[in-house]
């Protein structure tokens, strides 16, 4: 048990038995699986992670936003024990069990949407890209798929087509899925130089427009998905009225209207889900990553008539909806409601979100500070003016803090942003502590 309340290390890092069990993996895991770091675990609780020598991390990564509630909360550490004993997994395309139904019903609950609502359960946020575009597909008798610019939905053959950035993710894996169509994602950051927010949201609407006038058609287009905040394309939040503008195009061309809060939800941005600061209501929304408290597990949630157009037997999977993925998402939502972690997420983000303002005031490189809540990032550039990526630099901040205990990671197109995604449960000294470490780091790297 970890007993420590902050960060604490005792060797160096990585120490002697974390370098022991990476030269296993090393010469067994296949080189393509990538590692943010060069430690191994031996525990995790709340906001931090204690290795096998000995040393106590704190992790603004989360499992890349998966341990919103913290890791090894007690609550979820017990149901799952008191499920694991009576069964783990009889599939519930052979049997029905109670917390499937009872964690559908929750979810039309607390998602967004004056309609009727129903549910399916995958295993993986990638899967749940999958089984949503399926469903759009069957439902509208189209084809095509919308996906913006900077997006990242998944690894597998389609979702790896719908995402924007290359390399890793798609490189050497074609040829990828066919009738896949990229639209503009306002990055206001990097807006052309001289353009207003406004006006750069009404060229991107129209560039839209167009492209669904000229090189394509509404006839042919089943879905647009998009990222309410673009995690892996680096934290880039959208002007309100550009998704207002996306879910009316759609309605007006029975397209899908398809939102992936598969990192922004489950209080991670301040609200249970991202998209709720916009004032939308999408067709369909893909769930995962801090649904369960880590075990494997993914939903889609929409509106009945979408859901229900699958033929039976079309959607689901041997492990989809697990008994102990349910167990443990019902805890994690009774949780984020009873412990309001969706306002402690919004102080989280306000405090992260002054330091970082203040630290962009001091330092040249840090060009930008965005987000929702606790879904916060900075972009660093060489030049505030020409907004030249700072790739290098990001990386070599990151390791300065891994190596002071403060575990980051980066993100962004441009792979030139350092993302905060703190456990919800990081107690004011923690992410104090984390701050302190990141703005020490940013200026011994200058």
């Amino acid at each position: 048990m970890i007993e420590e309340l902050n960060v604490k290390l005792v060797t160096e890092i990585p120490g002697p038995k974390s370098k022991e069990i990476l030269e296993e993996r090393k010469k067994y895991v296949a080189d393509g699986v990538s590692v943010s770091t060069d430690i191994a675990i031996e525990e995790a609780k709340g906001a931090l992670i204690k290795d096998v020598d000995g040393n106590v991390f704190l992790d603004f990564a989360a499992a890349i936003g998966v341990q919103n509630v913290g890791h090894c909360d007690e609550e979820v550490v017990d149901a799952l024990k008191d499920q694991i004993e009576k069964y783990i997994h009889p599939g519930y395309n052979v049997v029905t069990y109670e917390s499937y139904g009872a964690l559908a019903k929750k979810l039309t609950e607390i998602t967004v949407g004056d309609y009727e609502k129903k549910v399916m359960f995958a295993n993986s946020g990638a899967e749940a890209v999958e089984n949503a575009i399926k469903l759009a597909r069957t439902y509208t008798k189209k084809t095509g798929i919308l996906s913006a610019t900077g997006s990242f939905h998944g690894r597998t053959n389609m979702t790896m087509s719908i995402t924007s950035k290359y390399k890793p993710y798609k490189n050497g894996f074609g040829p990828f899925a066919p009738e896949t169509y990229k639209f503009d994602f306002p990055y206001a950051y990097r807006a052309p130089f001289g353009v207003s927010e406004e006006a750069y949201v009404d060229g991107c609407i129209d560039s839209l427009k167009g492209m669904l006038k000229t090189t394509l058609s509404p006839d042919m287009i089943a879905c647009l998905i998009v990222e309410p905040l673009q995690g892996e394309g680096g934290f880039v939040v959208p002007h309100a009225r550009y998704m207002k503008e996306l879910q009316k195009l759609c309605n007006e061309n029975n397209i899908v209207f398809i939102v992936d809060e598969i990192q922004a939800g489950f209080g991670r941005t301040g609200k249970m889900f991202a998209y709720e600061h916009y004032g939308i209501e999408p067709d369909l929304i893909t769930l995962s990553k801090s649904i369960a408290a880590g075990i494997p597990l993914s939903a889609v949630v929409g509106k009945k008539e979408i859901m229900d157009s699958a033929c039976v037997g079309g959607i689901g999977g041997t492990y989809s909806g697990s008994p102990l993925g349910c167990i443990a998402a019902l805890k994690v939502i009774e949780k984020i409601e009873k412990e309001n972690l969706c306002e402690k997420s919004q102080k989280l983000g306000e405090y992260m979100h002054k330091r970082l303002s203040d630290m962009r005031e001091k330092y040249d490189v840090i060009g930008d500070v965005r987000g929702l809540g606790s879904m916060m990032a900075i972009e660093l550039v060489k030049d505030k003016e020409t907004k030249e990526p700072a790739s290098a630099l990001v990386k070599e901040i990151i390791g300065k803090c891994y190596k002071k205990g403060v575990i980051f990671l980066n993100a962004g197109i441009l792979g030139n942003v350092i993302r905060f995604l703190p456990p919800l449960v990081m107690t004011d000294e923690q992410v104090k502590y984390g701050m302190d470490v990141l703005e020490e780091s940013i200026y011994e790297c200058l």
